[in-house]
């Protein structure tokens, strides 16, 4: 089509998208032309803001590195990988779910503990936290065998990739369910952090007048054949930013119950108060175990 007026730039770019053999690749890009479209119409979009636009994407991209994943932070900031998530997981949409956001931190290959074991692998000053998991397919019975890989940041607010007084893969671990479909782990109790603000997000959050910070909380992502992989978060709910999360990601189902403890320890006198432990219970669903790619190395 040879085009003469603004009005058929649509239709000749839908009529090309027509031709994608691949149905689901069709449905996408039918739909996104339609609404990018649509969009450009609707802010009538000038020449200088569309440079713009293709500038900062390029930036995003440039800015993503091994370390540090662009694109994964604004799709969290814009609501967006929360809003995948949810329409994807509890039957579609349809009921709660312990379902959340990766997020822009998970590394693969984290180190193997055994339950019971510590995942604090440098000098790392906090209150000590005692961590215990359990997980169940959709009728209560236990998953045995299930690996589970838990990360999360420093009580300052630090992933150990961030932080050269951290040692590599310090409050991460990996570890498997028992017959009784438990794990668990000793740790030290996170802080909430600010997102990096020195990016484009960064320039965003700053043009709405928003903070940039996440509320404390515990990532964990669950592996075994026969189950969809699930991917977690849990939430402190003493966090002061809890609901105003600059990524959008605390849900009811992801706030969990941080108990603190000022008595001794029952088994281990030498932890310090106060102490405090932390009880989930995961409920599988059944369907591919697939993992994610990993957003940095």
């Amino acid at each position: 089509m040879i085009i003469e007026r603004h009005e058929d730039v649509t239709p000749a770019v839908l009529a090309v998208m027509e031709q994608t053999t691949d149905p689901r690749l069709r449905e996408i890009m039918l739909s996104l032309v339609g609404h990018l479209h649509a969009f450009v119409r609707d802010v009538r979009l000038t020449e200088e803001e569309f440079r713009s636009a293709t500038a900062i994407l390029n930036e995003m991209g440039q800015a993503t590195t091994d370390t540090h994943n662009e694109m994964v932070l604004m799709a969290g900031s814009l609501g967006v990988s929360t809003l995948v998530c949810l329409l994807n997981n509890g039957d579609r949409g349809a009921t709660e779910t312990q379902q959340s956001l990766l997020g822009p931190f998970w590394r693969m290959h984290s180190p193997q503990v055994d339950n019971g074991g510590s995942i604090v692998r440098s000098e790392t000053p906090g209150p000590a936290l005692f961590v215990s998991v359990r997980v169940q397919d959709r009728d209560g019975a236990p998953v045995s065998g299930a690996e589970a890989d838990v990360w999360h940041s420093s009580p300052v607010g630090l992933y150990e990739h961030q932080d050269a007084e951290q040692a590599g893969m310090n409050l991460r671990g990996k570890l498997v369910t028992d017959e009784a479909g438990r794990l668990w782990f000793r740790t030290v109790k996170m802080a909430g952090y600010p997102i990096p603000t020195n990016t484009v997000v960064g320039r965003l959050l700053k043009a709405q007048n928003r903070h940039p910070f996440r509320p404390a909380h515990l990532h964990i992502l669950i592996f075994k054949a026969g189950y969809k992989t699930l991917i977690s978060q849990v939430y402190a709910p003493d966090d002061p930013h809890l609901d105003t999360d600059v990524q959008f990601g605390v849900t009811q189902a992801t706030i969990g119950a941080f108990g603190r403890h000022d008595e001794p320890h029952p088994t281990d006198p030498s932890v310090e108060t106060p102490w405090y432990s932390l009880e989930c219970t995961f409920t599988l669903e059944p369907g591919e175990a697939r993992l994610p790619r990993p957003p940095i190395q």
